[in-house]
């Protein structure tokens, strides 16, 4: 007899900030996991470089392929916990993979030494991001699912709960990047990565701890299916048996980065024709119309990562070698600039929502389509803001501080554009029934947008590189030929992306026609309650940090 979920009585705690403490533990949970996250991102490709000594090209295509898988395991995290594991559970596991992952990349080995890589710690490298990769898939789809459950539909406080939720993502982000980069880059590599793991495992500390706090939230939807043998094995063992082999598979994917560029193609070319042949064959005109204006923006938002996520590997590198990074007297570690996104998120947000809020009650906010296109310039404008400042002080000269300043601004500028706008459209487009494909396709169309990234990235690596380059001296031939091959890169797609977004502007008004939003109020209250499980997940995805 299966055992049904115990109807939960609604939380009346207002002790954290007017909500629950359990959303105290949520946040803190995700924000150490972000800490670590973000700490080991911010070292990844100087690791890859300086001490894997990979070419420019191969980091940039194992970092897209690494990213890549991260957005895709959310899938199957979400999907087994939906079904069996229960969300908290889910995120217990997900957190045990994520420690030992960061502890493992603590292993630093030999390196390479006289061209001849260290085997047994290179096995272990890959295994760590294995390990980091899947237990981010049960992690990272099911934290934010909570933080809407600690709340009924119709608690105003929700969206306050997800606000604040999101500053724990980058607030973490923020502190990780600056911490274990400075750790990382001043120390050694496994002063960064450890410190990395020990906030993964103070993440998991407080998640486990403060269990009481959430109420009987996120619990397995029947306790006897889990303790129920399969082949005398208890079937829990055997989903945590699953998580295991996934790992194994990602261990071999992140070395074969050209199955994972395969996988992306076939399946999510798989899943755009089903979501089309569904709108056609199964849905009315103006659902089908709606459903074609989602699968624009999901299109769009592959460009914009593609470009956007240069951040981690090719921007990194650029402000490592070639930038003029000292501050106040002292030089700043290159892996410290990547908390800027997260530190300017946290400041522009709020800005952004009452912009938004403010040019909405004067009827002038600009159509989701419309804000996309902005994203694209800003994007673009970025790129081409870095260029002209590397040619203003000339291709042999140190890059001014300002600029990386200026590029991360726009970028996020460009972000807040795009990412909350493409959440709220995905859940706002997609009938009630096809909420969950379409939420797998924007993850999809994500991962496809990391490893796109990662090739991008391998285009600016210079000739007079490979092998790794650790330190140019300003003038010489490796830096000219190397920024020259850079900012001829960034300016290809810096065009590209201000054209891109001009055009999406330009039609804008077509694809809100398509969307019928005028429609959209009598059908979102006929299906209230129908997709309850869509809207945390999409509330609390993040996207912009991979979210993804």
């Amino acid at each position: 007899m299966t055992q049904s979920p115990p109807i939960l009585p609604e939380i009346t705690d207002r002790r954290f900030f007017g909500h629950p403490l359990g959303l105290a533990v949520l946040f803190f949970a995700e924000m150490w996991e972000r800490f670590s996250y973000y700490g080991m991102r911010a070292l990844l490709t100087f690791y890859l470089t300086k001490h894997w000594l990979y070419s420019d090209g191969d980091a940039g295509v194992i970092y897209g392929a690494y990213t890549a898988l991260v957005y895709i395991t959310p899938v199957l995290g979400g999907y087994l916990a939906d079904r069996y594991l229960g969300q908290r559970k889910a995120v217990v596991f997900g957190a045990v993979l994520l420690t030992l992952g960061h502890f493992f990349m603590g292993f630093e080995g030999d390196g390479a030494v006289g061209g001849i890589r260290d085997t047994a710690a290179l096995n272990m490298f890959w295994l760590a991001l294995a390990f980091i990769i899947v237990g981010s898939g049960f992690l990272k789809a099911n934290i934010s699912v909570i933080v809407g459950q600690l709340y009924p539909l119709t608690d105003v406080r929700r969206d306050g709960a997800y606000t604040i939720f999101y500053m724990g993502i980058n607030l973490g982000a923020a502190l990780g990047a600056l911490i274990c980069g400075w750790l990382g880059e001043t120390y050694g590599w496994s002063w960064g990565f450890g410190a990395a793991g020990v906030g993964m495992l103070l993440g998991l500390i407080v998640f486990v701890w403060g269990r009481p706090l959430l109420m009987g939230r996120g619990e397995p939807p029947s306790l006897d299916r889990l303790s129920a043998p399969v082949a005398g094995i208890k079937f829990e063992w055997l989903l945590y048996a699953l998580g295991v082999a996934a790992v194994g598979a990602c261990w071999f994917l992140v070395q074969n980065q050209d199955l994972v560029g395969s996988f992306l193609g076939v399946a999510g070319g798989a899943l755009v024709l089903y979501v089309m042949y569904t709108a056609k064959a199964k849905l009315t005109p103006v659902e089908r119309s709606r459903i074609f204006a989602a699968l624009f923006l999901i299109f769009g938002s592959i460009l914009f990562w593609a470009l956007f996520e240069q951040a981690g590997s090719s921007l990194n590198l650029l402000t490592d070698r070639v930038v003029d990074r000292k501050m106040l007297g002292m030089e700043v570690p290159a892996s410290m600039f990547q908390s800027i996104n997260s530190i300017y998120i946290i400041l522009l947000a709020p800005v952004f929502a009452a912009l938004w809020t403010v040019m909405g009650r004067r009827g002038i906010e600009p159509s989701a389509p419309a804000k996309f296109g902005l994203a694209m310039v800003q994007l673009g404008a970025g790129f081409l803001v870095l260029v002209l400042g590397a040619k203003s002080v000339g291709m042999g000269e140190m890059i001014p501080v300002m600029f990386i300043f200026l590029i991360y601004l726009l970028h996020t500028m460009g972000e807040l554009c795009l990412s909350p706008v493409g959440l709220s459209a995905m859940n706002r487009l997609a009938p009630a029934h096809l909420a969950s494909i379409i939420m797998g396709t924007w993850f999809f169309a994500s991962a496809t947008g990391n490893f796109v990234a990662g090739l991008i990235a391998s285009a600016t690596g210079s000739s007079a590189l490979e092998g790794g380059a650790e330190d140019m001296q300003p003038g010489s031939a490796a830096a000219v030929e190397y920024v020259q091959t850079v900012t001829d890169v960034y300016s290809t797609i810096g065009m590209v992306a201000v054209g891109a977004g001009i055009v999406t502007v330009l039609i804008s008004p077509f694809i809100k026609r398509m969307m019928h939003l005028e429609s959209l109020e009598n059908v979102d209250h006929a299906m209230a309650g129908q997709s309850e499980l869509a809207e945390p997940q999409a509330a609390g995805i993040d996207t912009s940090k991979e979210t993804l």
